[in-house]
């Protein structure tokens, strides 16, 4: 059996963060923690994460898409971001995978969950309905 994913929730909306946190336990994965903002985003980054699931508009302003870059750049963990305002993204931001675009359901989550790990693990696959893939 594989080891279950470790992802971190970057989501300010707690009720969405932790139906998100039980979707990923009801997969299977190890969810490691809910960020509201960039400072708890970056304090949980060391805690060996294969996945950050990322939404744009924080507690602290709009700090996704640094949030996403930077976990992408300093911790080399896979971004995918999950927001109401996909638009704001443009056409993505290096190294993140891609964009899910809310509300979501629980299918939804778990079809763009699979794709970002088979991605971070080098396969060539075709993304999701629903999901906007970058690169």
């Amino acid at each position: 059996m594989t080891q279950p994913a470790r992802i971190l929730i970057v989501e300010d909306e707690m009720l969405v963060a932790t139906e998100m946190e039980a979707i990923l336990e009801d997969l299977g994965h190890a969810p490691v923690g809910i960020a509201p903002d960039l400072e708890t985003a970056m304090q949980l980054a060391d805690r060996s994460i294969d996945l950050a699931l990322v939404d744009l508009n924080l507690r602290d302003g709009l700090t996704g898409p640094e949030i996403g870059r930077l976990l992408c750049e300093k911790c080399n963990i896979t971004v995918l971001f999950v927001t109401a305002n996909p638009g704001l993204l443009g056409t993505g931001i290096a190294g993140t995978v891609g964009v899910l675009a809310k509300p979501t359901s629980e299918a939804d989550v778990k079809r763009a969950v699979d794709y970002a790990l088979r991605v971070r693990h080098g396969e060539r696959v075709t993304p999701p309905a629903g999901l906007r893939a970058f690169g």
